[in-house]
């Protein structure tokens, strides 16, 4: 395996860089902008502007990369992310501070298409399954250890603006200095409503519901526990762990969903975040341990929804229309995302901190209604039909590149079966 490993060392290197930065460019932001007296729907607005970004870098960056190359794009994302969170630091208001985190958006959806596709290239075709599973604990750890990082010094200060950027420096290094020829172009994305819904209705409105509840508890989590008065150690813990459990959550939960209904799993895991949403709402709880408890049991539930969505909905998709499915659904996954931190701004504003499990327990009701109505309505996918389950990076949205390299083991080993779409949409 280390043999394997030498040609994508640097790319995971250069990933790594990548995500500890970007995991101390998203904590500061709330934590600065709650202490320098930002409303919650302003806060809320940070992360709508980091959506629209990514978004719209999941739709530009293959353009780009046709005219200028890999290496030229990587290191262009990688240096206007680092102007963007110096400049966050010099202009400290809300309103530059938005379309800054838009900026940054759209270079981290850039950066990662651009490493993942490298990825892709690089591994051989019998290790790009366990490539995969490292690239995404590589990547968790990083942004983990990025978030832990802010309880070493003080958040009002210029620390950690000055170093997210010069780790969005380093990580261009690993790309710029690589001999090795460029990958193929990058994945299209194309945004099909119609055949998306025609595939499965459960997967569009499951995606968009958990876009919004994944989004608001990531954009302002920070900002609720430094509501409730936790320690700032505290306040990158009831962050950073709900990531760690979702990761790990998706090992049993993806084991299940690849056994039963898959829509049954998905109601199964709404129905808990929803009991902890429940909890957050009527009890407020203060105490750190039993914040940090819920955090992760919230965590273990929203995390673990989006792969088995997209599993779901490929278990309806022809073989070849695997990744255009997963891309079209990112493009959902977005537009809740979108929506997600402005609803719950504007109910942490208005209704207190609440506001934020208000809003992610409205999602979870309308997910929960509309699979079991769906259930009702159509039989699930015969076992032998079903596409294999596919861990994503809990925390953090997917591009297609990482459709493309996640299915690439899956791909190897069904390459001789003769696969068909399912008759019924779920």
């Amino acid at each position: 395996m280390v043999r394997q490993l030498l040609p994508v060392s640097a790319l995971l290197l250069g990933s790594a860089l990548l995500l500890f930065a970007g995991g101390m460019n998203s904590l500061i932001l709330p934590i600065r902008g709650a202490q320098e007296g930002f409303s919650a729907s302003a806060l809320g607005l940070l992360g709508t502007g980091w959506a629209l970004g990514y978004v719209a870098g999941c739709f530009y960056t293959p353009r780009l990369v046709g005219k200028v190359g890999h290496v030229r794009a990587f290191s262009v994302m990688s240096g206007i992310a680092a102007v963007a969170v110096l400049l966050s630091l010099l202009l400290l208001t809300p309103w530059t501070w938005i379309p800054l985190r838009a900026m940054s958006g759209f270079c981290f959806a850039g950066a990662a298409m651009i490493v993942e596709s490298w990825l892709s290239e690089r591994a051989e075709p019998s290790t790009r399954g366990r490539i995969f599973g490292l690239y995404t604990m590589v990547n968790l750890g990083a942004s983990t250890a990025g978030q832990l990082v802010l309880t070493m010094g003080d958040t009002t200060g210029f620390m950690f603006f000055v170093l997210p950027a010069i780790f969005y420096c380093l990580a261009l290094m690993p790309t710029a200095m690589s001999s090795k020829t460029v990958p193929k172009p990058l994945v299209s994305v194309r945004l099909d409503l119609m055949a998306l819904w025609r595939n499965s209705p459960v997967a569009v409105i499951g995606v968009l519901c958990v876009g919004v509840s994944n989004s608001a508890f990531g954009t302002l989590s920070a900002v609720y526990a430094d509501g409730i008065g936790l320690a700032l150690t505290t306040v990158a813990l009831f962050a950073s762990l709900p990531v760690l459990a979702g990761a790990v959550s998706q090992i049993p939960i993806g084991w299940l969903s690849d056994r039963l209904d898959r829509r049954a799993v998905l109601i199964g895991v709404a129905v808990l975040a929803l009991a902890v949403d429940t909890i957050f709402i009527v009890l407020s709880p203060e105490t750190r341990m039993l914040n940090l408890v819920l955090a992760s049991l919230f965590g273990a539930a929203i995390y673990a929804m989006y792969p088995i969505i997209i599993a779901h909905a490929n278990d309806h998709a022809a073989a070849d229309q695997a990744i255009q499915v997963s891309g079209g659904l990112l493009m959902l996954y977005g537009l809740g995302s979108i929506l997600g931190p402005l609803l719950a701004g504007f109910g942490m504003e208005t209704l207190g901190g609440t506001g934020l499990f208000m809003t992610s327990a409205g999602a979870h009701v309308l997910l929960i209604l509309f699979s079991g109505l769906r259930i009702l309505l159509r039989a699930p996918v015969a076992e032998a039909d079903k596409s294999s389950f596919v861990p994503a990076p809990a925390g953090r949205a997917t591009t297609p590149e990482t459709a493309a390299l996640a299915s690439a083991e899956s791909d190897e080993v069904d390459e001789d079966e003769e696969e068909t779409p399912s008759p019924d949409a779920g």
